[in-house]
């Protein structure tokens, strides 16, 4: 016999003065960093949510885009405000067919949390957040001022744009967060764009394209409940709008280079903790689970230590 329910949500709760504290600090830095660098920061933020909230990775996901909003969101207007803008509007025809792809990719990759096994999604997520702390490191030692991959030709770079942005799109959506550390060396390497440009212009990617995703999230019933949301969403959001604010000032004078070292080393260690080390205790997909007493059943393997 087999029981068949909607992919589960779950419920943890802050609790304890010290993970409080720890995760709205957490929350506060990474709102600075993504609001500096152009991120959404929800690839530093998906470990915390399952290491110290206690969020499966199924559940984390959802909600890391919620508060990757909230970020990207915030240093928009903040960015908007400062004049770090400018410049811009020359990439539109790129970013406008990266938006496409990033958009159309967020229709159809949010099925695949649904379908995918807890382990599995837990193994995807870390290979994921490994390669983008590798990217991240990597970039780091790249000479400056290496002449673009593209054709400068607005054709070329359309029908570019719109498929690194459906790579990019499937990518981003499927871990919840905005894509940015994915488009800024996209926009550096392939498109030739200025580090602060490409961390201005990837806001209007990254933006659109979790929009695309928490609508399609909500569409099938794996946004995080109202409940989750007052007491873990608000907290952590008020958080990431605050560093957002403060890191969105700074973006246009900031180098971001050292930082993006250091947070590399950090991503993958982080990964690796929360996602790689843990052994499968579930192979059933999120929609389909054996039989089994349903007092006995935990929503994903991570709750399992």
């Amino acid at each position: 016999m087999t029981i068949s329910v909607a992919p589960s949500v779950s419920t943890p709760a802050l609790a304890g003065w010290r993970t409080i504290t720890t995760a709205l600090g957490c929350a506060l830095l990474i709102g600075g960093i993504g609001g500096l660098i152009g991120l959404g920061g929800g690839e530093f933020r998906l470990p915390l949510l399952v290491t110290l909230i206690g969020f499966t990775a199924r559940a984390a996901v959802p909600m890391n885009q919620l508060l990757s909003l909230i970020t990207l969101m915030t240093a928009l207007i903040v960015r908007w405000h400062t004049g770090s803008l400018v410049g811009v509007g020359a990439f539109a025809p790129v970013v406008v067919a990266l938006a496409i792809g990033g958009i159309t990719a967020a229709w159809f990759a949010v099925r695949l949390l649904a379908r995918v096994s807890d382990h599995r999604l837990e193994r995807a997520i870390a290979l994921l957040l490994i390669g983008i702390g590798a990217l991240l490191i990597f970039e780091r030692f790249l000479p400056a001022g290496l002449p673009a991959l593209v054709p400068a030709a607005p054709d070329v770079q359309i029908v570019a744009g719109i498929i690194l942005g459906l790579c990019i799109g499937t990518a981003s959506t499927f871990l919840g967060v905005a894509g940015g550390e994915l488009l800024i060396p996209t926009l550096i390497f392939v498109f030739g764009a200025d580090i602060h440009i490409a961390g201005s212009a990837v806001l209007f990617v990254s933006i659109p394209t979790v929009c695309m995703g928490l609508f399609r999230y909500g569409r099938l019933g794996l946004l995080p409940s109202r409940s989750t949301l007052l007491r873990i969403g608000a907290p952590l959001g008020v958080e990431s709008l605050i560093g957002a604010s403060a890191g969105g000032a700074f973006a246009g004078s900031a180098s971001a280079e050292l930082l993006k070292l250091l947070l590399g080393l950090i991503l993958v260690t982080a990964a690796f903790k929360a996602f790689w080390r843990h052994s499968p205790r579930s192979k059933h997909s999120g929609a389909t689970f054996a039989s089994h007493k349903m007092g006995e059943f935990l929503p994903g393997s991570l709750r399992n230590r």
